[in-house]
């Protein structure tokens, strides 16, 4: 047996990486696997997550909000916080959304367009993990159309009154504050709320196949009161809540390499081990013709994701560039896990191993911020000039 080479460095792309990339990726990776990596089949199996416990880990680490600038976050750039993203999905994709909606939708909102008053209020805890936040755009009969979303924000005197629902929110039974978008008689708003405003409740969602070591949860608003002061003023309409969205889809890009790459080296593992027919199954050419096509498309998703890095830190990315990412990475990330769980075989059905546990979070971060109709039709439309999504 010659020497092994890892999927990812087939092609040398950690020399993609800058030496400060790099480190901050070997410390994101020696933290998930000290505090994540050895609990988080048994957190998957119970549907169960330490949130506060972890949001204070991160924290420490300077992960949340690590690419926004001043309130406590350390401003590092696009790359650094994709290769962090990756990290942590190596992990578990529920840890790495958890860490998503905290810096790049409910931080994102309130650092883009916050009042002053608002950004220190909350930046600062959050990005040290001493306050949780979470982000209400979902409803339960408005997911790819949120334009029609139902819940109404009313002017009654200096304040706002909040009535609705939203559905499938991460970290929404443990936050602190809520980012919850609402249509007005002006459009729709932003708007920062507290979680223990009176007529506000967050019902943990149960029974989850996917994404079980996480906090999904339904936000309910009922005649939530809230000061004018609660708007996040610096947008108006459905720019706000999507610009968001293109924020976090770019940690998708990323986390989901990490996914698949921890499937795609325990199934070599595997296969090396696992011994049939008087050799190792990874001796065999169709077993190889598996491997080597997954590390093939792995390592044009890091290209992928690295090339998108590189243009948001130029500021020449646009929302078309991100679409084209996450569909692509997301949907060769689950077609990785799969093949990987055939090399197991049975034992890929096992928590055990990590393959099927990820492939099942697979199947939300394939449908989350964005199904891939969706953004199938954003480059249709790119492509033709022509909007089908009606």
């Amino acid at each position: 047996m010659s020497a092994r080479i890892a999927p990812l460095e087939l092609l040398k792309l950690s020399d993609l990486l800058t030496d400060d990339e790099r480190d901050i990726q070997s410390s994101v990776r020696a933290m998930v696997a000290e505090h994540v990596s050895p609990h988080v089949a048994e957190w998957f199996e119970a549907g169960t997550l330490p949130a506060r416990e972890l949001a204070l880990e991160f924290g420490k680490l300077g992960v949340l909000g690590m690419h926004l600038e001043g309130y406590g976050c350390a401003g590092l750039n696009a790359t650094s916080y994709g290769v962090a993203a990756m990290e942590i999905e190596a992990a578990d994709s529920g840890i790495r959304s958890m860490v998503s909606v905290q810096g790049s939708l409910a931080m994102f909102a309130i650092h883009a367009y916050g009042s002053e008053e608002q950004k220190q209020e909350w930046l600062p805890r959050m990005a040290a993990g001493e306050a949780i936040g979470c982000f209400g755009l979902t409803e339960p009969d408005h997911g790819s159309d949120p334009g029609n979303m139902r819940t109404r924000a009313k002017r009654d005197g200096d304040d706002w009154v909040l009535d609705g629902a939203k559905m499938w929110i991460t970290n929404g039974s443990v936050a602190d504050v809520a980012i919850v978008w609402a249509s007005t008689d002006d459009g729709v708003r932003g708007f920062v709320v507290p979680t223990d405003a009176p007529g506000f409740s967050a019902p943990l969602i149960k029974h989850k196949l996917s994404m079980r070591a996480s906090v999904t949860s339904e936000l309910v608003l009922d005649g939530v009161r809230l000061p004018g002061s609660a708007v996040l003023p610096g947008v108006k309409g459905l720019r706000g809540p999507l610009s968001c969205l293109t924020e976090a889809r770019f940690g998708i890009v990323w986390g989901v390499i990490g996914s698949a790459r921890d499937c795609l080296e325990t199934a070599i593992d595997y296969a090396v081990n696992r011994v049939q027919f008087g050799k190792p199954i990874a001796g065999f050419q169709l077993t190889q013709e598996k491997l080597a096509n997954m590390a093939l498309e792995l390592d044009k998703a890091f290209l992928l994701a690295h090339h998108l890095g590189r243009a948001k830190e130029a500021g020449t990315a646009t929302p078309q560039m991100v679409s084209v990412a996450k569909l692509n990475n997301v949907r060769e990330a689950i077609k990785i896990a799969r093949e990987c769980r055939t090399i197991l075989g049975a034992n890929g059905i096992s928590l055990e191993y990590p393959v099927l546990r990820h492939a099942n979070n697979l199947e939300s971060v394939l449908t989350y911020e964005g199904t891939s109709e969706v953004h199938t039709l954003v480059v249709g439309q790119a492509l033709t000039g022509i909007d089908a999504f009606r």
